[in-house]
């Protein structure tokens, strides 16, 4: 991949992701989003929605055990993709047993 950041292994997952802001406000209003990858430590994915920036929001990612991992992502990239907007973040407080799950799946992937 070009301009590749990222320290671990990027692989695609089909999968769903659920985010909601975390602000001060209270908001809780969910975002659904396209998964691009997965790596261990962070995400890449498209989205209809604005997202700022800097910006936390907690997300709920059903893995293709259909397990729902719970972890805070941070935006640390943004792309305007024509009508959408292509993300990356990075898993904040994500645990190793968690990230670990996801090494097994690319560990799977990879045989096939």
């Amino acid at each position: 991949m070009q301009n590749e950041r990222r320290r671990n292994k990027r692989t695609c997952m089909e999968s769903s992701l659920i985010i909601k802001k975390l602000d001060e406000k209270g908001s809780n209003k969910e975002v659904s989003v396209e998964i691009t990858d997965v790596s261990k430590t962070g995400i890449g994915f498209t989205c209809d929605e604005p997202l700022q920036i800097g910006e936390v929001y907690e997300s709920f990612l059903t893995i293709w055990t259909k397990e729902v991992l719970h972890a805070f992502l941070q935006i640390v990239r943004i792309e305007i993709t024509g009508d959408s907007f292509s993300y990356g973040a990075l898993f904040i407080g994500m645990t190793e047993i968690e990230a670990a799950r996801i090494e097994v799946y690319q560990t799977v992937h990879d045989k096939k």
